[in-house]
């Protein structure tokens, strides 16, 4: 070959070297048992302290305790498990829940479980993530806390895709775990958009609410009664021990409720930090 043809086709070689990306790095599950996903350099930070409560201080959720960590023991023991969808009213418990489940399964089996946080506006990147998590020797939950879409809103379908149907599907070690405050994902006005002005509306309501068909379990919160609250704080209160009487811890929770204007998990956690706060008790 021509010594003036070898030289140029090194160059040209060379420069596309230089113009193609670096080759992603595998990710390292080995780093902490929880991580957040960031697409944009394809990389997992590492969290080395996850933001939680223990399983047994979230009360009035007995049920919905009960189906998510069995199903999550399932999936750390190596036994097949569905994806969850933790909907309803706010402030209940539906991330608290699937933090404290992470915890209850590797301390069960140590080890086992890692919990990816992926945020909503990156759902679109998911496929990139599984791909990164394929071949992992960990059994591994995504998690993504307030999830819906809105109206022009397309991220859904990819999560279709990956959740299932996709061609590579979703690998065994993986599930995907959910909360959103509608049942469906998406505003009753969108679906009802679609039935009003689609050719086929039976289809095209079909095609929205199908994601939400895609998780195997559904677990629904709901509003709680002054019961379930005064369980609520009674159970903080125990846990913290808060130098206070049960009449006492009542009456400031009622007050306290009223003026948040309702009851729920997060305002019984607001207040019990506000009451450790004002007794000098450090809420550890």
């Amino acid at each position: 070959m021509d010594p003036r043809l070898t030289e140029a086709a090194l160059r040209i070689a060379d420069a596309l070297e230089r113009l193609a990306p670096p080759r992603p790095a595998a990710l390292d599950l080995t780093a902490a048992d929880a991580f957040v996903w960031h697409p944009e350099s394809k990389r997992l930070h590492p969290v080395a302290t996850v933001s939680r409560v223990a399983i047994g201080l979230l009360q009035g959720i007995d049920r919905q305790k009960t189906l998510l960590l069995d199903n999550t023991l399932r999936f750390a023991a190596g036994f097949p498990a569905n994806n969850a969808m933790l909907w309803g009213a706010r402030g209940m418990g539906k991330s608290s829940l699937v933090k404290a489940a992470h915890a209850e399964a590797n301390a069960r089996h140590p080890g086992s479980l890692v919990l990816i946080e992926i945020h909503r506006e990156d759902i679109v990147t998911l496929p990139d993530l599984l791909r990164g998590l394929r071949g992992q020797s960990r059994r591994i939950l995504i998690f993504c806390d307030d999830l819906s879409f809105e109206r022009e809103d397309a991220d859904y379908k990819a999560l279709k895709s990956v959740l299932d149907g996709g061609i590579e599907g979703r690998p065994e070690n993986v599930l995907f775990y959910a909360t959103s405050n509608r049942r469906h994902l998406m505003p009753r006005d969108m679906i009802e958009n679609e039935r009003a002005t689609a050719i086929t509306p039976s289809e095209a309501t079909e095609e929205k609410v199908s994601l939400s068909d895609r998780f195997g379990l559904w677990i629904g919160f709901h509003n709680c009664d002054q019961d379930t609250f005064f369980a609520m704080i009674e159970g903080y209160a125990g846990a913290l021990a808060l130098p206070i009487t049960p009449a006492a811890l009542h009456a400031e929770a009622v007050e306290w409720s009223v003026t948040r204007g309702g009851r729920s998990g997060r305002v019984a956690w607001q207040f019990i930090q506000d009451l450790a706060g004002r007794l000098g008790v450090r809420a550890g």
